[in-house]
């Protein structure tokens, strides 16, 4: 019998932070030498989960390997539950010609969360730094301390600063009992630095505020977030946006683009709320935390909007209650985030060579569609049935995997075969996400010429249309 040749194109975590349970993406390839699979499936633990697709073609493995390597790409999301150790994934082929085969793909190990730290105030202020310009993170400590609502403590999580940053970042905090700052032993990046500063926030705390290191606060903001609180789950604010040197840019962040915070779907699509002007209860945190494996380019405002606008509503101050700073080199802004692409943009696209518009559709379709695919799935995993049933949005076979029958021409670009009808149903994917897996290329190719910006904190992309176009496709 063969032994199957398995490969990861996608790099797993080295450890795992799993909470009240996780979801991990898995992509690669596998076949058998001489054997023809006839249906593949993910092992947790033992245990059979399906995988979004297999039998993907793959140029390169076949370039690699002969013609048994084509139909060998796969992609999946592992769904782990609560547990005290390592997390064992594998693959389990049964072949056409009888029989099965196993594969082992990775053990990883759990990491558990840093011990909270211990401060008496209503409100935690959760701060990450790496490196701040000075002047700018002395204004916002000052304009913290000048907050009208006086009972917080203020987290700051420091991202492996330079030395003599970090001693700076201590000299401007000084002795304040009320800031605590932890620095992390390794460069997590801003997303796992967030994780990091919400774990440590106090537990006695009741709410829980996010700052950046280059805002200015105005003096009301903690004050008034916690009186437009009411019901909702989390509130957030509008900004003015501002030069580094205080010119105004903008009176409101909110231009040009819709402020949705109402529509789950419309949510998951394009974020509209910024970590920087939220406030949200701290039991929020319990559903949280710890945040989805960052194997993506995930955002950590974009996740707690997510889990609260899941559990309940959002509010929105529409007066801007601090300064958003824009600087020149930053990846995203005001400006960028409020791009709306021209139609002659649009349409260019399509001028592109065909070869390349099918790579574009196929790193679409992995790098966005999958992230929102991890997303959605971690909401279900820790929340379930809490989640009203409108925003749980089922729809009968939503989603499927399925193995591709596509021929083998010679030639032929990586991903370029699109599939025909599928053969095979293996099993159904969450269904908050209707019609995103079984047809990527068929998916893709409404992707790329998306007008939606997601906006976060660090990035602009137009990925996030990924969502809009997969629930579009009709079964």
């Amino acid at each position: 019998m063969a032994e199957l040749q398995v490969g990861l194109e996608s790099p797993l975590p080295p450890e795992l932070a799993i909470g009240a349970g996780t979801a991990l993406f898995v992509a690669g390839t596998c076949f058998a030498p001489g054997e023809r699979i006839a249906s593949l499936v993910l092992l947790v633990d033992g245990e059979e989960q399906p995988l979004g697709a297999f039998g993907m073609p793959r140029l390169e493995t076949m370039h690699a390997n002969g013609p048994d390597g084509y139909a060998s790409g796969f992609w999946g999301i592992a769904r782990i539950g609560p547990r005290p150790g390592p997390v064992a994934l594998g693959l389990r082929a049964r072949l056409a010609g009888g029989g099965e085969e196993t594969a082992a793909l990775a053990t990883i190990p759990v990491r558990l969360p840093p011990q909270r730290l211990t401060a008496d105030a209503s409100v935690a202020v959760c701060m990450t730094t790496c490196d701040p310009p000075l002047e700018l993170f002395r204004r916002q400590v000052d304009s913290i301390r000048a907050q009208t609502h006086t009972d917080w403590v203020c987290v700051v999580s420091d991202d492996c600063s330079e030395p003599e940053r970090f001693a700076a970042i201590q000299e401007v905090l000084g002795d304040d009992p009320r800031f605590l700052l932890s620095r992390n032993p390794r460069r997590l990046g801003f997303y796992r630095n967030f994780e990091r500063a919400l774990e440590l926030a106090p537990a006695g705390a009741a709410y829980v505020a996010l700052a950046d290191q280059d805002d200015r606060w105005h003096e009301d903001k903690i004050a008034t977030l916690l009186a437009e609180l009411g019901d909702a789950r989390l509130v957030y604010s509008d900004a003015r946006v501002v030069a580094r040197d205080g010119r105004v840019l903008a009176g409101s962040y909110w231009s040009r683009r819709t402020n949705n915070h109402s529509s789950l779907l419309s949510l998951l699509v394009a974020n509209s709320v910024t970590g920087a002007a939220s406030l949200f209860r701290a039991d929020l945190l319990d559903d949280a935390l710890p945040f989805p494996p960052a194997q993506f380019a995930h955002f950590h405002d974009h996740w707690l909007a997510l889990v609260a606008l899941s559990l309940g509503d959002i509010a929105f101050v529409e007066r801007p209650l601090y300064d958003y700073v824009q600087h020149g080199d930053a990846t995203l802004g005001h400006a960028a985030a409020n791009r709306m692409p021209a139609m002659r943009e649009r349409f260019g696209a399509l001028r592109r060579d065909p070869r390349e518009r099918i790579r574009l559709w196929r790193m679409h379709y992995y790098v966005d569609a999958c992230r929102l695919l991890q997303f959605t799935t971690v909401l279900r995993v820790r929340i379930g049935e809490r989640m009203p049933a409108a925003k749980r949005s089922h729809r009968p076979g939503s989603s499927a995997a399925r193995r591709s029958t596509a021929a083998r021409p010679a030639g032929s670009p990586t991903g370029a075969c699109r599939p025909s009808t599928p053969s095979r149903t293996v099993s159904a994917m969450p269904p908050m996400l209707p019609q995103i897996t079984g047809r990527p290329w068929r998916n893709a190719s409404r992707i790329t010429n998306g007008a939606f910006s997601h906006h976060t904190e660090g990035t602009t992309t137009q990925s996030a249309s990924a969502m809009q176009a997969a629930t579009s496709v009709a079964s």
